[in-house]
């Protein structure tokens, strides 16, 4: 089967960069100059793309500060916007003709989940010290209940190191599974099918993106909150 040809092959060897770290640079690019031309022209009635990036800013942070709360939301709400934002942006390059979604390959989605991962219990540690391997141990806390303590330590520490690898392979299957999708509709019916199949990839991509940030925001949130 012979490689798929994109518009950046025409600027950058995919044997020299592949495609999901040449894309996932340009997926940033867009980002960053969205980001300066906002920041260029902030108005205080805001309109056009500053009312757009707001509103989609404004969703964010209603998020975080629902399951976070409004003590760490400011520390932890960049990370979450630029994973929802990022992912977003990726997400609908892979409906693009000639553009790639970075997020069809796993190497760019772990990028992404380790460093979540990593947060959850650096955050963790800091609003509660070393107390914050208490959560590891179960609502028991005895010496008579050192084996089930023992047990449920081992219970949790599986699933959150399953955590980023979850958060990895549903991205991926589901984006990888679009694109294919596009691809083999688009040989059988290159007009009808795909324009169908598009509008469910523009859904698809807007799920996956708020799937991955609202679990993502959950272990961040479960890491900082209060135990009762």
């Amino acid at each position: 089967m012979h490689e798929e040809k994109l518009l950046l092959d025409l600027f950058i060897n995919p044997h020299q960069i592949p495609h999901y770290v040449s894309y996932a640079f340009l997926a940033s690019i867009i980002l960053i100059v969205v980001g300066l031309l906002v920041r260029s022209s902030l108005k205080l009635i805001p309109s056009g793309i500053q009312n757009f990036m707001e509103a989609v800013t404004e969703g964010i942070l209603n998020l975080a500060e629902e399951n976070i709360g409004h003590h760490w939301t400011p520390s932890l709400f960049p990370l979450i916007a630029t994973i929802a934002l990022y992912i977003t942006v990726c997400n609908f390059m892979g409906l693009i003709p000639g553009l790639y979604s970075p997020t069809s390959n796993v190497n760019n989605n772990a990028a992404m989940a380790i460093p979540v991962f990593l947060a959850t219990h650096v955050f963790g540690i800091r609003a509660h010290g070393i107390g914050y391997f208490k959560h590891f141990l179960g609502p028991v806390r005895s010496i008579m209940a050192l084996p089930l303590m023992m047990l449920m330590f081992i219970i949790e520490g599986i699933g959150h190191l399953v955590r980023p690898v979850t958060l990895t392979v549903r991205l991926f299957g589901n984006m990888a599974a679009k694109h294919i999708i596009l691809l083999v509709l688009g040989g059988l019916a290159p007009w009808i099918v795909p324009t169908a199949i598009l509008a469910l990839g523009t859904l698809v991509s807007i799920i996956q993106a708020f799937v991955f940030t609202l679990l993502a925001t959950l272990y961040l949130a479960g890491a900082v909150e209060e135990a009762h």
